[in-house]
């Protein structure tokens, strides 16, 4: 018999960017591989416990023509000799939400239903992951992955999987809102081994924003000035992009190690005026070292812009 993907899940929409996805957690390797199908012309739908696969492709092409989410799960529980082990959480394009957790999946399992959204696990430690899970996720302000990783915290944090944790994933489609927009893969993270993986998977989330998702133009920016002007360029001189003396005034030296360090990054895709902003505005919410600390800094720099 196969392994069991046992873990807590939340599928949902944000009808506002029409953004669509999933956010897993396990105690199990690479949870992201075999947990979320998404896609932005059909839906979400995460296949957990003694998963079946086929609920993804299966599931989405029948979102796709016309089904609503509780009318797929009982397609696809009515054709599986397994249903019993099964669970399974889908959220359509359209808001509609459907869920299933069979009989025979181990305690504590179960799932809860809001607007626009599902969260579901199995071999859970108590009943109040599923129910943190749910309430943090409808009280957490921001975009789908933060109300995504914010609620995975919950739930870890209420109990989480009884096993303990591995590995975690965040994969969220918008039309036209992967690379280029060529694609609908909008957020696409995933850890597939840590000893603490939701830690990691927001870690990795930070990166993956700056470098990746666009953001709305400020009205207004800031410049480095005083002492976070010479924090960050003794950052910068520290990673070896600065060979002045770090100051209170960010001058044109240090501007050009930010560049430096922008173009080493793969931080293009916002320019330089607004990442000396975002450090400006960021620094003292941020935490880590070197290239972290930068990050971290930008990323909450960013996050009063609404991503595009």
């Amino acid at each position: 018999m196969q392994p069991r993907p046992s873990t807590f899940s939340i599928v949902a929409r944000d009808p506002e960017t029409r953004a669509i996805g999933i956010a897993v957690q396990s105690k199990f390797v690479s949870v992201g591989s075999v947990v979320p199908f998404v896609a932005a012309d059909a839906g979400a739908i995460a296949t957990q416990s003694f998963a079946n696969v086929s609920y993804g492709p299966d599931g989405l092409d029948l979102l796709r023509r016309g089904h609503d989410a509780q009318s797929v799960v009982d397609t696809l529980t009515a054709g599986d000799a397994e249903a019993a082990s099964r669970q399974v959480g889908i959220v359509g394009r359209d808001g509609s939400v459907g869920t299933f957790t069979g009989d025979d999946c181990f305690e504590v399992a179960g799932d809860i239903q809001g607007e626009n959204y599902t969260v579901q696990g199995n071999i859970l430690e108590n009943e109040e992951t599923l129910t943190a899970m749910a309430d943090t996720f409808e009280a957490t302000d921001g975009g789908l992955p933060e109300k995504f990783i914010a609620a995975l915290h919950a739930g870890n944090d209420a109990g989480g999987d009884s096993r303990g944790e591995q590995s975690a994933a965040l994969y969220v489609a918008k039309p036209e809102g992967g690379y280029d927009g060529r694609n609908d893969r909008w957020v696409d993270v995933r850890v597939d081994d840590h000893e603490h993986p939701i830690d990691e998977l927001e870690r990795v989330f930070k990166i993956y924003d700056v470098t990746l998702l666009a953001r709305e133009s400020p009205e207004e920016t800031r410049e480095l000035t005083g002492e976070t002007a010479e924090a960050v360029t003794t950052v910068l001189a520290d990673l070896g992009f600065y060979d002045g003396t770090p100051g209170e005034t960010f001058d044109d030296g240090a501007r050009e190690a930010l560049e430096d360090f922008r173009g080493v990054n793969n931080f293009e895709n916002h320019d330089l005026e607004l990442l000396e902003d975002a450090l400006a505005r960021g620094w003292n919410e941020a935490s880590g070292e070197g290239v972290d600390r930068v990050t971290d800094a930008i990323w909450h720099g960013l996050s009063r812009l609404d991503r595009l």
